[in-house]
């Protein structure tokens, strides 16, 4: 999508970079759908836009529980008005910042690969819990079980804090911890009100030119989180998704090993998609 006069420094799994000057960039995010670690062939249209403003709207909503990414510019600010108007609604100007390396994941529900491991030891992320809990069961307390941060193409590891605490060192550690449950948790309690269940999410975290633990990337959006519709949350089973759940449950049925190159998904799995997606936006936002 190199629309832009602007110089290309990074082609992320669904957003890209452009230079446009020391302290920022342009983040534009695409319609490319990723899932487990592969770009897929088929993009969901009108996806790129719809990230942008979920995001926005849950940056500007936790602001004050820590900084952001946001330098109060916008892209008329920093492109010629014709690619300002085009890229309008899917790009933003963000700081530059040194990313930290890991991800920050943050759990409220027993599912997906938790679910896996609770089954097999009865601990999610080697943090023992309760015995007897069932598949989606809100957690005794909100977890934060982080991850390597791979390259475009390769799988995130799960890690124990302690290794967190190496990666990035124990005082950042202990921050990235607070800030990410601080985050999840008041997002979680809002979207709940609106008829979504938000069962994890994975936040990126910064450092700007201070050293100031900055949030970056994009925020509680379905592709980063996953999303439950309240009205047909019944634990035991597996909810209904509500973001690319959908793309990834097909594609666990269809036999694929999860190497690239992925199968074409069905039209109608990407009209359903999307439509998830507006739905998402819409519920949050209106």
């Amino acid at each position: 999508m190199n629309n832009t006069s602007l110089k290309k420094t990074y082609s992320g799994k669904v957003r890209d970079l452009y230079e446009i000057d020391a302290e920022r960039m342009l983040m534009v995010a695409s319609d490319r759908l990723s899932a487990f670690d592969v770009i897929l062939d088929d993009p969901i249209p009108g996806k790129g836009e719809i990230l942008t403003q979920i995001s926005n709207f849950w940056f500007q909503k936790l602001a004050h529980i820590m900084p952001n990414h946001f330098t109060g510019d916008t892209v008329y600010d920093v492109l010629p008005e014709a690619e300002a108007r085009a890229l309008a609604n899917r790009a933003v100007v963000a700081k530059r910042l040194t990313p930290l390396k890991i991800e920050a994941i943050v759990r409220g529900y027993l599912a997906g690969s938790g679910w896996k491991e609770y089954c097999r030891s009865g601990s999610v992320c080697g943090i023992p819990l309760p015995a007897g809990l069932r598949e989606a069961d809100k957690l005794p307390e909100v977890l934060f079980t982080p991850s390597t941060k791979a390259e475009v193409g390769g799988h995130d590891e799960n890690i124990s804090f302690v290794e967190c605490e190496r990666i990035i060192g124990a005082q950042l550690a202990a921050q990235v911890r607070e800030k990410a449950v601080a985050l999840y948790t008041e997002a979680a309690a809002y979207a709940e009100t609106r008829g979504i269940l938000i069962c994890d999410t994975k936040f990126e975290f910064g450092l700007d030119e201070n050293g100031t633990l900055t949030l970056m990337d994009e925020v509680l959006t379905p592709d980063s989180s996953r999303f439950w519709p309240k009205d047909q949350y019944r634990p035991g089973s597996n909810p209904p998704s509500f973001d690319k759940q959908f793309v990834r449950d097909w594609l666990e049925q269809s036999g694929w090993n999860k190497q690239p190159p992925a199968p074409r998904v069905p039209a109608e799995i990407i009209e359903k998609t999307a439509a998830k997606y507006r739905e998402a936006l819409r519920l949050l936002t209106e």
